[in-house]
């Protein structure tokens, strides 16, 4: 498998470079040279397959070798071994549960795969590894849990102060060991900007090698192509056309459903999701793109003003404007849209929505409306509880919060503070690894 930045297709690198390196040098995104169609066979009998051994083929397929089937196998069934069940809310509108795993969010398919592969390729070095990561929300708790306790490891979580919510901050400062959080006093894109920044000082990398967990390195982005295959799998009825619909802030879950489709998966359309921060509906609608600072949503997961995995759509697409739009369509929702949302589906379904999954309801709404003939698959991002005192206000029901969570409630945070300059966020990481 050979890789080149969406900033230079004439340079490649090996899986194991471009996993461990997170970032090309020249700040764009590591993207495969071929994403290659899987047998129509597969395609047309995944329900005689398990979750693993649709995660195990696609990545057959997509790494070439590059390690060992046995080795490739085991490092699978370690990291896809909770479920992605699809909850039918009726005959058109269908749920894809991704919160089942350790940290409750989808986000925890990309961590685990990602912890396995770095371990695999990190195994005989004995250099540290020191993982940096930007999260708006689940990101965090998902390495957080995924990287806990791995050798040669250590984890660096940027979150923004007072922009998560109160269980998904202790999700990514209570764990201690190898995981350090930072709690920046600005957004998630300037979280965002300290990483990115930091891959590219020279005198920072010579000192530390450093990597990312973000969906801008391609080891979380290729397990989240999984879930697709494995949804599309558990519609009964395929008569209808099948749209998927992705709360998006990042942009990596909906450019993982782009690898699936390129991959031979038969996709009709996408949906994408957003709230306020809505600068892809925007350039799918005007053809003109403009990144600017994020505002905060109740659904902060999506709380990202220059969504990195941008730079990969627009490489898919040959930056046609008018090719993506053939594929993909935008909506964008505001708070009180989103609470009008979280409440429809529970009154109308008897199922609690999370904020994120609510936004994607009202776009799988939307779309639906215009496209009667098809049917939707909507990504439900994150467990409810997660989100408890938003939910249970719009609802005035009780949420259950799963134990896993619940127990985290009287757990101590432990973070240290810093502001937005990246030369003191250089000096701390420098100081401390």
């Amino acid at each position: 498998m050979k890789l080149y930045s969406t900033k230079n297709k004439e340079q490649f690198f090996s899986l194991q470079e471009a996993v461990l390196k997170g970032l090309p040098d020249d700040n764009g995104l590591f993207m495969p040279e071929e994403i290659p169609e899987l047998p129509k066979e597969f395609i047309d009998n995944l329900e005689n397959y398990s979750f693993q051994e649709i995660a195990f083929i696609i990545c057959k397929h997509l790494f070439k070798g590059v390690i060992p089937e046995n080795d490739l196998k085991s490092l699978v069934e370690n990291a896809i071994n909770f479920t992605a069940p699809v909850v039918s809310l009726d005959e058109n509108i269908h749920v894809l549960e991704l919160f089942h795993g350790p940290s409750l969010a989808f986000k925890d398919f990309g961590a685990r795969f990602m912890a396995q592969l770095m371990s695999y390729f990190n195994r005989g070095n004995d250099r540290e590894l020191v993982i940096l990561v930007a999260t708006s929300g689940d990101t965090g708790g998902a390495v957080a849990a995924g990287f806990y306790k791995t050798l040669g490891i250590k984890v660096v979580i940027l979150y923004p102060s007072g922009k998560v919510s109160d269980l998904q901050e202790k999700q990514l400062t209570t764990l201690g060991h190898n995981i350090a959080a930072l709690e920046v006093e600005g957004t998630f894109d300037d979280c965002q900007a300290l990483v990115k920044k930091a891959f590219l000082d020279k005198e920072l990398n010579r000192a530390v090698r450093l990597t990312s967990a973000n969906s801008i390195n391609i080891a979380r982005l290729i397990p989240q192509s999984f879930y697709y295959f494995e949804a599309y799998k558990q519609i009964k009825n395929k008569s209808k056309p099948i749209v998927f619909t992705v709360p998006s802030g990042n942009f990596g879950n909906l450019t993982a459903g782009l690898f699936a489709k390129k991959m031979g998966l038969p996709i009709a359309h996408f949906v994408a999701a957003t709230n306020i921060n809505d600068v892809v509906p925007e350039y799918l609608e005007s053809g003109i793109y403009t990144p600017r600072p994020s505002s905060p949503t109740i659904s902060n997961a999506m709380d990202v003003g220059a969504p990195s995995n941008f730079a990969r759509m627009l490489d898919l697409y040959c930056s046609s404007k008018n090719v993506m739009t053939d594929e993909i369509a935008g909506y964008r929702f505001t708070d009180e849209e989103t609470r009008q949302g979280i409440k429809e589906v529970f009154d109308k379904y008897n199922y609690i929505i999370d904020p994120h999954g609510a936004v994607g309801y009202l776009a799988n709404k939307a779309f639906l409306k215009e496209n009667p003939t098809m049917q939707g698959i909507i990504l439900e991002t994150a467990h409810p509880s997660k989100f408890i005192g938003e939910v249970e206000d719009t609802l005035k029901t009780k949420v259950d919060i799963p134990e896993r969570l619940a127990i985290l409630k009287d757990k101590e945070k432990e973070a240290t503070s810093i502001g937005i300059e990246f030369n003191p966020f250089k000096s701390w990481i420098m100081g401390n690894y």
